[in-house]
């Protein structure tokens, strides 16, 4: 990989070699079990590992991260890999009802050495998980979000969720329904998309 692209991802060689390592592991499951796209499965160093590492450079400080809808990882499993090093007692909580994506991130985890469980459950259905942080990306749309936030955020905790162009539309439809604080954050791999940084959630 790129030089270039190494420093733009502001990690360790150690980081970076763990990231690769994932890399390699989507790669491998990807024709079996349909991780991300054939398209972007080229791109997977911008249009997944780079996004997901934003994702955890918006995060606070926090012990309990629960990732939902988990699928091939992103951003769950590269935030637990960036906190091997960044922050080492941390536990990251994977909820993913299809059993062989759970399965996939069983193996990563092992490989790469990363604190993590995974609940092969539908979201709805796990005891509240109390997070500090919460993220899911590509998952639902924000009012639905919303309610898995209600469910398992803590109080003090914060959700970290990647939207595209139309998450404006998202969050004034969303608060028909729920009362949230929301800060929008410009995504670094795509100019129109962010990553909303919401905290408050509760029903209007």
């Amino acid at each position: 990989m790129s030089l270039e692209l190494f420093e733009g991802l502001d990690v360790s060689r150690e980081t970076f070699s763990r990231l690769e390592t994932y890399v390699e592991l989507v790669q491998r499951w990807n024709p079996k079990i349909n991780l991300v796209s054939r398209n972007s499965l080229a791109e997977i160093w911008t249009r997944h590992i780079l996004d997901s590492v934003q994702v955890f450079r918006c995060a606070g400080p926090f012990i309990n991260w629960v990732d939902l809808g988990s699928g091939g990882g992103f951003p769950g499993m590269v935030c637990a890999i960036m906190a091997i090093e960044e922050a080492p007692n941390a536990r990251f909580t994977f909820v993913e009802s299809d059993q062989r994506k759970s399965a996939f991130l069983r193996s990563v985890a092992r490989e790469c050495g990363a604190n993590t469980s995974v609940i092969s459950k539908r979201i709805e259905t796990v005891d509240p998980l109390r997070a500090d942080i919460l993220s899911a990306r590509a998952l639902a749309d924000l009012g639905t979000l919303m309610s898995f936030c209600d469910r398992h955020l803590s109080k003090s905790g914060t959700a970290l969720l990647p939207k595209g162009a139309s998450w404006k539309k998202e969050v004034d439809s969303a608060r028909e329904e729920w009362n949230f604080d929301c800060e929008p954050i410009t995504s670094l791999t795509e100019p129109q998309a962010v990553i909303l940084r919401i905290k408050g959630v509760s029903r209007g």
